[in-house]
């Protein structure tokens, strides 16, 4: 950018290709040699009575008597502006950057550097409680979409000066901003500089959501099957995984946070389990990991029992369960796998139809699946109900959805072609691959494989809070973990 303040101007509207939505509004300063000062902004994206007020307002009368450009620049900065949000910037790149983050810039002829003035003003959804992420006890904010408001909801429950925002930005045609969140004390060093680099790899065009980081923050060698980057809609949550070394990545414009790195173990563990009882907290921990295995295991197993191993039923299950299965058309395999497949198509259509016919799909699907479907003899009772029991077992760890539908396709197909030999192959098949996986450097599978008896404390059982706050465990301490200690 040049000094000329027409000039400037004139290179800001090239490059925007004279956009509606561009705002340049040019003033005289009052001042000896009547120079020229122009504020950039664009529409929408700030407040413009608060403009007014910290910026424009004191701007106009003040008389600048027989200044150079340099020295009304230094006064406007040190004694004109009402903002406490003001920021020096240069060139066209931190120009572009503040217009679009809502900042309106003033710019004055003959002046090398620029003022950016906090005046924000673009509507947003305000702090709710997160639909993902249901408590019962505890607070009942979570993240929300601009960056500056996440940032606050982390710095409000961590006052703490070793709290570090380190800000980035992604994507060639986005320009999205994103937040380094690490605490100073407790992070590896190693593995902040890991983080980095990978983010700084991206070259995606766009970044609209965490999503698309998650990929080139995942460990290459390892298996994509399960997720090496926890995700999070709760402020306080990622506040507890700061205190243990964890780096959280604020994207803007996404009501979540992305952590790294992230643990297996961490999918069965929530906000509730450290406000309740330590007994019902690991009650309901125990609850969630039998859930995960029903929901994987329960239909390959049925399928494998009906169809190879019909001894190991009950007498009465056996009877029942052969007198269903001859009166449907389709093999027992091919049956759960349809069944499981027509869920799974319901559940995108209450997903994505809008709320007003929602109930439409409930009971449409309970009239064709659940009574139609049996009555007429295309499928059996007892599939219907194991493919239902799977289903709703797979809520109960609900960030674990995914993976979950996919291994219970595939234990299907392996049990139904190799009955229990072929779920116990392709069980220890995942495990070997669970086992192999590393976040950052981090063993996925830490205190499970490679087993620390000290964390176990709060994996299966959940210690009381005077266990578990005496050592608190760093991500970087755990057992065969490739970053620096």
């Amino acid at each position: 950018m040049h000094y000329s303040l027409k000039e400037k101007i004139h290179e800001l509207k090239q490059l925007f290709s004279g956009s509606a939505d561009l705002s340049v509004r040019e003033i005289v300063l009052k001042s000896k040699h009547n120079i020229r000062a122009a504020i950039i902004t664009l529409d929408g994206m700030i407040n413009k009575e608060g403009l007014a007020q910290a910026s424009v307002n004191p701007l106009l009368p003040y008389d600048f008597g027989n200044k150079t450009a340099p020295e009304i620049y230094d006064a406007i900065l040190n004694s004109v502006l009402a903002s406490s949000d003001v920021t020096e910037i240069q060139g066209a790149d931190q120009l572009i950057a503040c217009i679009t983050s809502g900042f309106a810039v003033l710019a004055i002829d003959g002046a090398e550097k620029m003022i950016a003035i906090g005046a924000q003003g673009y509507a947003y959804r305000g702090v709710s409680e997160p639909e993902s992420e249901v408590v019962q006890r505890g607070a009942r904010e979570g993240f929300t979409e601009p960056l500056r408001v996440n940032m606050s909801l982390i710095r409000r429950r961590m006052k703490n000066p070793d709290l570090v925002f380190e800000q980035m930005t992604v994507g060639l045609e986005s320009k999205t901003q994103i937040m380094i969140c690490y605490l100073k004390s407790a992070a590896s060093y190693e593995l902040i500089e890991k983080l980095r680099a990978r983010l700084l790899q991206c070259d995606l065009p766009t970044v609209l959501a965490s999503g698309y980081l998650s990929e080139y923050l995942e460990d290459s060698h390892t298996s994509r099957l399960f997720s090496g980057v926890g995700i999070s809609e709760r402020p306080d949550t990622v506040c507890g995984k700061l205190t243990e070394g964890r780096i959280a990545v604020i994207v803007d414009g996404t009501p979540a946070v992305m952590i790294v790195p992230h643990l297996f173990v961490e999918e069965f563990q929530g906000v509730d389990d450290y406000s309740n009882r330590t007994y019902y907290a690991t009650f309901i921990r125990v609850i969630k990991y039998f859930s995960f295995l029903f929901s994987v295991f329960l239909p390959a197993i049925y399928t494998a029992f009906a169809q190879y191993h019909p001894e190991y039923f009950p007498t009465w299950i056996l009877v029942k369960t052969a007198k269903s299965l001859s009166e449907t058309p389709l093999p027992v395999t091919l049956e759960v796998l349809l069944i499981t497949f027509v869920y799974e198509i319901m559940k995108e259509a209450g997903l994505r139809i809008p709320k007003s016919l929602g109930h439409a799909v409930s009971i449409v699907g309970a009239l064709v699946i659940g009574e139609s479907a049996v009555s007429a003899g295309i499928i059996s009772s007892s599939t219907l109900m194991v493919v239902a029991t799977a289903a709703i077992c797979s809520y109960v760890t609900s960030p674990l959805y995914p993976p979950i539908t996919m291994l219970r396709f595939i234990m299907i197909v392996a049990g139904g072609v190799l009955g229990l030999w072929g779920i116990v192959l392709a069980t220890a098949l995942v495990l070997i691959s669970m086992c192999s996986k590393t976040s950052l450097g981090v063993p996925y599978m830490s205190s499970l494989a490679p087993f620390s008896l000290k964390a176990m404390r709060d994996v299966f059982v959940r210690a009381s809070w005077k266990k578990l706050s005496k050592h608190t465990i760093k991500v970087q301490n755990f057992a065969e973990t490739e970053v620096r200690k």
